[in-house]
Order: structure tokens, then sequence, then C-alpha cells
């Protein structure tokens, strides 16, 4: 007789979790920098950014990007056919003050330079606004963005500028 679709395979119920004792323990010196960092486990893990420290968008981890590495990201945009787009907010953080319903931030969106730079080809274009709206508000953090006009939705968004005296924490002296 032909197995019918009704044959169930038989599975093993859940038993618990399995000790961790089998598995190999990672070593490091104390010299590494982490101190005493620890999960928790057997196993080191990373620091977490401490409280208050501003973040901001994808590249906002590395060091300030230099005008070769901002003409490389906006390259890379234009290469992936999505249109660049200038913004620019004097605070440059997501906060609540005008409401407190759930969902619901200021300074989720910024102010848009100019309109999107639709049919750009080059990185110097996008990188010649940038210094226009730095000179126009030298004060504002300014982000580029790339918005894919098929799928449409935003696909990359960095800092290119911050203000003089900004701290990491994103707040300016």
């Amino acid at each position: 007789m032909a197995p019918t679709a009704m044959a169930a395979t038989s599975v093993a119920p859940f038993q618990g979790l399995k000790s961790t004792a089998g598995l190999p323990v990672s070593r490091r010196s104390t010299s590494s920098g982490f101190g005493n960092v620890s999960n928790g486990g057997r196993i080191r893990c990373m620091q977490v950014w401490p409280i208050g420290g501003k973040k901001f968008e994808t590249l906002s981890y590395l060091p300030p990007l230099s005008t070769d590495d901002l003409l490389k990201q906006i390259d890379y945009l234009i290469r992936k056919n999505w249109i660049p787009c200038l913004e620019f907010s004097k605070v440059g953080f997501v906060y609540r003050e005008n409401n407190r319903s759930p969902g619901y931030y200021d300074g989720r969106y910024w102010t848009m330079w100019k309109l999107p730079m639709f049919g750009c080809t080059e990185a110097t274009q996008v990188y010649a606004e940038l210094e226009e709206c730095k000179k126009a508000y030298p004060d504002a953090y300014i982000r580029i963005l790339g918005f894919d006009n098929v799928r449409q939705v935003q696909c990359i968004m960095f800092i290119a500028y911050k203000p003089p005296g900004c701290e990491e924490t994103g707040v300016a002296k």
C-alpha cells in the first residue's frame, strides 16, 4: 500500500535547553580593554553604548567622514539608482516634547533642503548642495538620504555634517 499524506513523522518532545558545558569557552586576556564586562554567562561580550550617548543614522558609529568618504557614499547611492536628498535639523535627534502618546515623537521629520535631486548623476552635485546647506544653516545637523522611487522607500540615510561644538551626544554646546 502506498504511503498516505496522513502519515506523520515522529518528533521528540521538547526537553528544555541543553547544557552549554560541552561548548568551547572563549578565553580573552584581561588586557583586551573590556575589563570585567560579561553578559552574565561564561562568554564575554561587547559593552553597550552609554546612557545618554546619542547616535544618529547608519554610519554614526564611525569617525566623521572625510570628503572622499562622503563622495564614495553618495556615489554608492547614485549607482544604486536611488534619488539623493538633503535634510537638516537644529536638534538632530528624536525627542518627546509636545505629546506623550505611543508612537509620537518630535524631531522624527527633518526639514528638506530644496527638492530631492531627481536626475542627479554625480556625487559632486550632491556635495555642492551639502556645502550650500552648510553655509545657510551652519548650526544644524545635515543628513543625506537615498530614496528608491520604484519601491517607494528610503534606502540609506547618514549624517553628513554636525555643527561646530557638537559632542557625540548630539547636544550642541
